[in-house]
């Protein structure tokens, strides 16, 4: 593996910059040195692809034991990814092992510089507790870039087709559940059949459900877990915790920590981005978004995948519109479609007009797919 360093980062690391022949460019890095957070910080990006890989909060005896930390980072990363364990070790086995040169090229230079700058744009997602940063390498990968011409990518997209490229088999492989998702409405049928990897967390779950739902994400939300024991407890249709299949609430998942002061002394508490949906499920789950308007979502399990071959949710059917944003719940959004059939009605104009700013559409499958692919 060649890493090729700014002058900044072969004075950190006390090194001679050593001269190499050209290396295959997937196992090829260019790497800068910055400071964030007052914290010496290591950004990594591959030659072939812009992948990167980010290292925080870096001591002396850190710099002094690079080679193992990088491989390490790179091995944490595509953990991350869900790449194959088979895959992450063949990828290392064919870099052997590492030496340090000079930057060379000033285009892969400037965009290595380029993820630098998504690094500082995205720097809230970094861990102060750990020098190995998968979540916000995650990130910064999955940021579109240009290479000329109008052309873009995803880096991470492309480090996966090389990925396989190498090995020549499928590289990705993890655990999933296929769910049915109903908005709990009574006069409107809308829901959505999903694919979720189990090692999401049901905060993850909640972005996937925004997508799906085109919801916005401008209100709070959560989610109660319920248990498999029937129990005689009558629905409520408008309660969260009752389930239509009779089962208990047994754990209340919220979005921020101001929850913990209102919620139910007989439920159990925590932070949805703090459990993951392999943690519970199956089991069923109702997801509530906007307190106002309470639209509560009925998830139920129809099955688990044990080798799912993507590290994003996939939709694979669904009907239904979902209603605006702030419309008033169920009997606001009657009232809204009473008042979009009826061109002469006073407030037509102003209807259509405020719908069309919040995207208020029939669902589209490819477009709904294109944004969970970005989850």
């Amino acid at each position: 593996m060649l890493v090729q360093c700014t002058k900044k980062l072969l004075d950190q690391l006390k090194r001679k910059p050593e001269t190499v022949e050209d290396e295959e460019p997937l196992v090829s890095w260019h790497a800068n040195f910055l400071t964030l957070n007052r914290r010496k910080t290591v950004v990594l990006v591959n030659d072939q692809n812009r992948y990167t890989i980010v290292l925080h909060g870096l001591k002396a005896k850190d710099f002094n034991n690079i080679d193992d930390i990088i491989v390490q980072a790179i091995y944490n990363t595509f953990e991350q990814e869900w790449i194959r364990k088979e895959v992450i070790d063949q990828y290392i086995e064919s870099s052997k092992g590492i030496a340090f040169s000079k930057t060379k090229n000033r285009t892969l230079v400037a965009r290595m510089n380029k993820a630098c700058e998504t690094v500082y744009w995205f720097q809230d997602l970094l861990d102060p507790d750990t020098i190995f940063q998968p979540t916000l390498s995650l990130k910064v990968s999955r940021d579109l870039v240009g290479v000329g011409n109008n052309d873009y990518f995803h880096p991470n997209k492309e480090m996966y087709k090389d990925l396989q490229a190498l090995v020549g088999k499928p590289i990705i492989q993890t655990k999933a559940a296929e769910m049915t998702v109903t908005l709990r409405l009574e006069n409107f049928h809308v829901f959505r059949r999903l694919i979720v990897p189990m090692n999401f967390s049901f905060l993850q779950l909640h972005k996937t459900l925004q997508i799906a739902f085109n919801w916005k994400d401008n209100h709070l939300h959560e989610f109660y877990v319920f248990d498999n024991n029937h129990t005689n407890q009558p629905f409520s249709y408008y309660d969260p915790t009752s389930d239509k299949e009779g089962f208990n609430p047994i754990l209340n998942l919220v979005s921020n920590q101001e929850a913990f002061h209102y919620g139910n002394d007989d439920i159990p508490m925590k932070m949805d981005n703090q459990v993951l949906l392999k943690e519970y499920l199956p089991t069923n789950v109702t997801y509530v978004y906007d307190f106002g308007d309470a639209w509560i979502h009925d998830i139920k399990i129809e099955r688990v995948i044990e080798d799912y071959d993507k590290n994003h949710p996939t939709c694979l059917e669904g009907e239904g519109k979902t209603p605006p944003e702030d419309v008033g719940g169920e009997p606001g959004y009657e009232n809204f479609l009473e008042i979009l059939a009826d061109e002469s009605h006073p407030d037509y104009n102003h209807m259509r007009i405020w719908s069309s700013g919040l995207s208020y559409q029939d669902f589209n499958l490819e477009l709904v797919n294109r944004g969970l692919s970005h989850v």
